[in-house]
């Protein structure tokens, strides 16, 4: 509560492991709140951290597990912290794709959030030379602000430990 009412001595939404969780205690209160009003929707759908919540909007996790699922990955990103970036680009992903050439080796794909949105991850040093990239250019082109290379092969390592911490959840 101290974390979404923005109290002095709440812990930093920059940290991952506070910023998804409260993320996704909104995304489930405003489904909540629109389901008290007599809206229920037909259809669900998220993406990333979204997708936890959209699973309990349509009954497929109960609150107690999705807040398990949410707690734990969010704890585990952050051994993640400082190696890693993203950056969005307004380009369409084909686009994007071959201009990732030089950096292929340590940058995807990671979102495409709309035919001329996309975004990038993977180490840090290559997001801030792929952004430089396009400095002098007209294409919109921005690091994430996330120390962390979400959705790339860098979340790879906490798998292990993420199935192990949610292998009770059906």
């Amino acid at each position: 509560r101290a974390v979404l009412s923005g109290e002095p001595e709440a812990p930093s939404l920059e940290r991952v492991d506070v910023v998804q969780p409260a993320l996704f205690a909104m995304l489930v209160g405003l489904a909540a709140v629109w389901r008290d009003l007599g809206l229920e929707p037909a259809a669900v759908v998220g993406h990333s951290q979204g997708e936890v919540a959209a699973a309990v909007v349509a009954g497929a996790l109960t609150l107690e597990d999705a807040a398990r699922v949410v707690v734990a990955r969010s704890d585990l990103v952050r051994r993640l912290s400082g190696r890693g970036g993203m950056a969005v680009v307004e380009l369409p992903v084909a686009e994007v794709s071959e201009h990732l050439t030089p950096w292929e080796d340590v940058l995807s794909i990671a979102v495409v959030n709309t035919p001329t949105s996309t975004v990038v991850s993977g180490d840090t040093e290559a997001i801030e030379a792929f952004v430089a990239h396009f400095e002098d250019t007209p294409v919109f082109c921005r690091r994430v602000n996330v120390d962390y290379a979400s959705h790339s092969a860098h979340v790879d390592e906490i798998v292990p430990d993420l199935q192990a911490a949610l292998e009770s959840i059906e």
